[in-house]
């Protein structure tokens, strides 16, 4: 956004201006990658069918990857997703939830708005800052994510409400939009929590910061020792495998770092890993460095994401950043309001940087939406196999297929068919090793007991026989 044009243009005008037009490309955009079957069954499916089934009186049940029913907080603790129950009413859900996704990510230029037009000197300044909110690259993945919806995305404006009513000294709305940020993931609580330091000693309230950094403490022990073993199958660990490396468990992982220090240190400083941190944070040109307090709730996130052996979890292109993008970007707007002379100049920096690498952006991965047309082969096939799957049938779906069948009690993961009545596979689901799909299609229909009800173009639906 031009420096001129915010001068001759009311600064809080553009901001709504532009964040109203970067609402509507990413519904759009959201609404158009569910509808080419771009979204996946991990995540948008698991989320669908927790927020369904909660509707429907069954407390964030869903079908995990082995088939079994279980609670969505044997895997993660974000209850958060029960509040979402009430858009199952208007329709399809996982429309519902991308859009809601993208609309919250959106509302969060509002705090950081606020905070910078409070705190720096210029409102053309804070203009530019919440405008560097919504290019930031981390903040575009979180409203339109990979794996379709994740609920810590919506803890991003959550945290930076949090933020602002806190700087406010407004304790009650603090309270609320804290609890509400913490309830998206198991690890936020901790995040949230740390908010409680820097206002105990950036503000000089210890009688509060404390309590609501031990509140947050208390609140991630409890998810981590409690929550998600209680609800986990048993012997099972749901982030065994991602931190084996490191001890696999809470207490293996807390172990192990005074056991065996050099394992944390080779897992944490990697090539890999000191790309993503330049890409999450060289754009904001270190300002956030001159808010440390601020900055440093982060760091629970960052331990989470930098501990673990999962390639996703340290990139800038998946939904891990949420538990740091709100920090990054509040303490940016405190740190340029610490910087006494050329604030100006450094806000107009810090914007051209973010637009230099908004670049990397998940709009580029929605150029090319010919398949949309009704004309498409593939395109029809999906929609017309669809059609031919009962509303309140067990189904096992492939991956790309799975979200638009969410809204029911069981959806299995292909090729995991125990307990299905009905398949619905496309051969050409790039998730899945080649030859995997058709392998597993022709020893169900070999076996006597399948039998194939539709087959065009690359989708195959399959009956079980009674």
């Amino acid at each position: 956004m031009p420096t001129s044009m915010l001068r001759r243009t009311s600064p809080a005008r553009v901001v709504y201006s532009v964040a109203g037009l970067y609402a509507t490309l990413f519904v759009a955009a959201t609404v158009a990658k569910h509808l080419e079957y771009g979204t996946t069954r991990l995540d948008l499916g698991n989320m669908t069918q927790a927020v369904w089934n909660t509707a429907h009186g069954r407390f964030l049940e869903y079908t995990a990857q082995d088939g079994r029913q279980m609670s969505r907080l044997g895997v993660h603790s974000d209850p958060f997703l029960a509040l979402l129950a009430p858009l199952s009413w208007l329709g399809s859900t996982p429309l519902a939830l991308l859009v809601f996704q993208a609309l919250a990510v959106t509302t969060g230029v509002l705090p950081v708005y606020w905070l910078a037009r409070k705190h720096l000197r210029t409102e053309q300044s804070a203009a530019m800052l919440a405008i560097v909110y919504l290019l930031y690259p981390a903040t575009q993945f979180n409203a339109l994510p990979p794996e379709g919806f994740h609920s810590s995305s919506i803890g991003i404006p959550l945290i930076l409400f949090a933020i602002w009513f806190l700087d406010e000294d407004r304790l009650i709305p603090f309270g609320v939009f804290a609890l509400l940020a913490a309830a998206t993931k198991e690890e936020m609580p901790l995040a949230v929590g740390c908010l409680g330091v820097w206002y105990a000693f950036a503000r000089g309230r210890p009688r509060v910061g404390i309590p609501v950094f031990l509140g947050g403490v208390a609140a991630a022990a409890v998810n981590f020792l409690v929550v998600i073993p209680h609800f986990a199958p048993p012997g099972v660990h749901p982030f065994r495998e991602r931190y084996a490396a490191v001890g696999g468990t809470p207490t293996g992982i807390v172990r192990k770092l005074f056991t065996d220090p050099s394992a944390a240190t080779s897992t944490v400083f990697t090539t890999h890993h000191f790309v993503y941190l330049v890409l999450l944070f060289a754009p904001l040109l270190g300002l956030w460095a001159r808010q440390p307090l601020l900055a440093a709730c982060a760091l629970p996130e960052l331990a989470v994401n930098l501990l673990t052996s999962k390639p996703s979890q340290t990139t800038i292109f998946f939904h891990y950043t949420a538990g740091i993008v709100p920090f990054a970007l509040a303490a940016s707007v405190f740190g340029a309001a610490t910087v006494r002379r050329r604030q100006a100049d450094v806000c107009t920096w810090l914007l051209a940087a973010v637009a230099t690498t908004a670049l990397l952006s998940p709009l580029w991965g929605l150029r090319n939406l010919d398949h949309l047309s009704a004309s498409n082969p593939t395109h029809e096939a999906r929609k017309a196999a669809l059609a031919k799957i009962p509303p309140d049938a067990a189904v096992s779906a492939t991956n790309y297929l799975g979200p638009q069948l969410a809204e029911r009690r069981r959806l299995l993961d292909f090729p995991v068919t125990r307990g299905a009545d009905w398949v619905i596979a496309d051969v050409a689901d790039p998730t899945y090793a080649p030859g995997k799909i058709a392998t597993n299609l022709a020893r169900l229909t070999s076996s006597g007991r399948w039998r194939t009800v539709y087959r065009v173009a690359t989708v195959h639906v399959l009956r079980r026989l009674r």
